[in-house]
């Protein structure tokens, strides 16, 4: 009896190892999409027909499905319509501009014929959303194929795609297609689209658009007939005929969220090659205003290799940089960039745009929720690159502009938690400040808290463990622990799930028996250990460094060029702390907090005193 007991008690832990296991488990969708659609240039609209492979790899039974229809937010009266004819600050490119479109030049996107193994499911249109209820429920483990006809309109540009925009360029086809939306652990993420964010499901695109044959056509994807196409895709040697019936493009994208794709007749396309990575691909139309593109690809080549030798190997053998759209817009393998740009603005934006490859089209964070996981890490890490690329040698804080950033949405007051969905912000600058600068100033200051070195193998590690997958906040929060062996879940409760500021102040400096005490105090409400840099007046710097109780550890000496010494652990319930410095008031030159600038001090002007050394 009593071996019975014990052998259900070990099945009993067994099994339950096993749910807790299935629990903590990652798991995501799967999807493959094969798109075939006509497209009409005289009259902007097109037809055409979807088959979906859905895999449902969660642990739900699904009964419900949500689709989509971008295009469909560019109507009067649409919540992108109404968002921006009432928000306090509206983004300028929209404005009331969807208010006073024409039949002839608004965007739809409606469903036909949804089938769901062959079976007919019932479909209801919500503006931007298509609702499903399915023929059968999709089990767990089981695939599903869908099937249904679009027709669509594009759109006179207006946000991000559409036609005809503001240089010329005929068609910028992104978010053109019913896009499944994606299910995670936290449900389904059917979000209208007034204007924001892109959430999508892994998968493979097989995508042909049959169009006018004088339409020079790139974007996302690998072609698969180049020699029928032409335009600079076909093999050398090979003359490709002139044809008057449509051309039809085929395109391939492995392992992709989304389909991005840019025509036009005047389009020039070229090439460059990345040393042991990927060919790139410029399309625009020539002319004065665009001379630059002309010194375009051989810059990029030199960003990509820094790119991928500093924050992990591009994986794709592709990237496309298509001029269109209405500043720059990130999408799988490609970008919208449009084109009549200095050549620093040019690269800028490219550089960009194409970091985005990394941080939304690699790591595929849900920027609806976390945009400054996609934003601000593409900020930093373009911010980076540019440094590199135009001033290797300066010494200057290459995130000086995101922390601007930052601290103007301070003093606007229009500061808000990160926490909050990139949608329900109150203002847009709100939005932009924290997405964009905030996003990066929390990197750049995560290496003053772990190490620069730590921080860069951090990303690198990140890279490698979370691509083609959708991590976290807390994802990448773990490995930035891992890496550097200190707790940081503080740091993440307060800059990001909060807006308490950072602000140290030399409080008072004294001397007494030949030795000087320094009383630092915390004025604002967020902790952060402390660098402290004494000079004497002999030209010796000492770096005293003040660790955080709460971080359980110290981070590595970074400059072994000064003195480097560690004080006692700071509570950051006490808001002062005396640190004694073993020299007398008359031998210091300066006294400073954090040298290297890269604490987000909101008042900056009570970090640092000078003396005459006539005390």
């Amino acid at each position: 009896m009593k071996i019975s007991i014990k052998l259900s008690l070990i099945l009993l832990l067994i099994l339950s190892n096993k749910v807790i296991n299935a629990q903590s488990g990652y798991w995501q969708q799967k999807i493959d999409y094969k798109i075939e659609v006509d497209f009409d240039v005289k009259t902007n609209q097109y037809e055409g027909e979807q088959t979906i492979k859905y895999t449902n790899n969660s642990p739900d039974t699904l009964s419900k499905a949500f689709f989509h229809l971008y295009n469909n937010a560019f109507q009067p009266g649409s919540m992108m319509d109404v968002r921006n004819r009432t928000i306090s600050d509206p983004h300028p490119y929209v404005r009331d501009r969807i208010s006073k479109l024409t039949p002839e030049e608004i965007g739809f996107l409606h469903v036909s014929d949804f089938t769901q193994n062959g079976k007919k499911a019932n479909i209801t249109e919500e503006e931007t959303i298509l609702s499903v209820e399915l023929a059968e429920p999709i089990l767990p483990g089981a695939t599903a194929t869908f099937k249904m006809k679009f027709k669509g309109q594009t759109p006179l540009q207006i946000r991000r795609s559409g036609r005809d925009n503001a240089e010329g360029i005929r068609y910028s086809m992104s978010q053109w297609y019913p896009k499944l939306s994606e299910y995670d652990i936290m449900g389904w993420h059917s979000n209208p689209y007034i204007g924001r964010e892109f959430y999508g499901v892994w998968g493979d695109f097989d995508v042909k658009i049959t169009i006018d044959p004088t339409y020079v056509v790139g974007g996302s994807g690998y072609i698969q007939n180049p020699n029928e196409v032409g335009h600079g895709y076909q093999s050398a040697g090979i003359k490709v005929k002139k044809s008057k019936k449509p051309i039809t493009w085929h395109f391939k994208a492995p392992n992709v969220h989304d389909f991005m794709w840019g025509a036009d007749p005047d389009f020039k396309h070229v090439t460059a090659q990345v040393p042991g990575g990927p060919t790139l691909h410029f399309y625009y139309q020539p002319g004065s205003e665009t001379k630059d593109w002309e010194l375009l690809p051989d810059i990029m080549v030199k960003a990509f290799q820094f790119m991928s030798e500093n924050f992990g190997k591009y994986p794709y053998d592709q990237f496309s940089v298509v001029q269109g759209g209405d500043g720059g817009m990130e999408y799988p393998m490609s970008t919208l960039i449009t084109g009549n740009r200095r050549l620093g603005s040019l690269v800028g934006v490219t550089v960009h745009e194409a970091f985005h490859s990394w941080y939304q089209g690699i790591l595929g964070t849900n920027e609806s929720l976390y945009p400054w996981m996609d934003e601000g890490f593409t900020s930093y890490a373009s911010n980076k690159t540019m440094h590199y690329l135009f001033n290797p040698d300066s010494h200057e804080n290459p995130q000086r502009g995101s922390y601007r950033g930052y601290f103007m949405n301070i003093i606007n007051a229009t500061d808000e938690p990160m926490t909050i969905h990139s949608d329900h912000y109150l203002t847009n600058a709100g939005y932009s400040s924290n997405a964009y600068s905030k996003g990066a100033v929390f990197l750049h200051q995560l290496s003053y808290i772990i190490g620069e070195e730590n921080l860069m193998t951090g990303m690198r590690r990140y890279f490698n463990e979370w691509q083609f997958k959708h991590p976290t906040p807390n994802d990448l929060i773990r490995i930035m622990e891992k890496v550097s062996g200190l707790e940081l879940d503080w740091y993440r409760e307060h800059f990001i799930n909060s807006i308490n500021t950072i602000d140290y102040s030399i409080e008072s400096i004294t001397e007494k028996e030949g030795k000087t005490y320094v009383e630092i105090k915390r004025a604002g409400n967020m902790p952060m250990p402390i660098e402290l840099m004494v000079e004497t007046i002999s030209e010796e710097k000492v770096l005293h460094y003040i660790p955080l109780v709460i971080m359980r550890g110290e981070k590595p000496q970074e400059n072994k060029e000064i003195i480097w010494k560690v004080e006692k652990d700071w509570a950051w319930t006490s808001p002062t702390y005396l640190l004694l410095i073993d020299l007398p008031l008359s031998e210091i030159k300066s006294v400073e907090i954090d040298p290297s600038d890269r604490m987000a001090d909101v008042n900056k002007g009570n970090n640092k005193k000078l003396f005459n050394n006539e005390n």
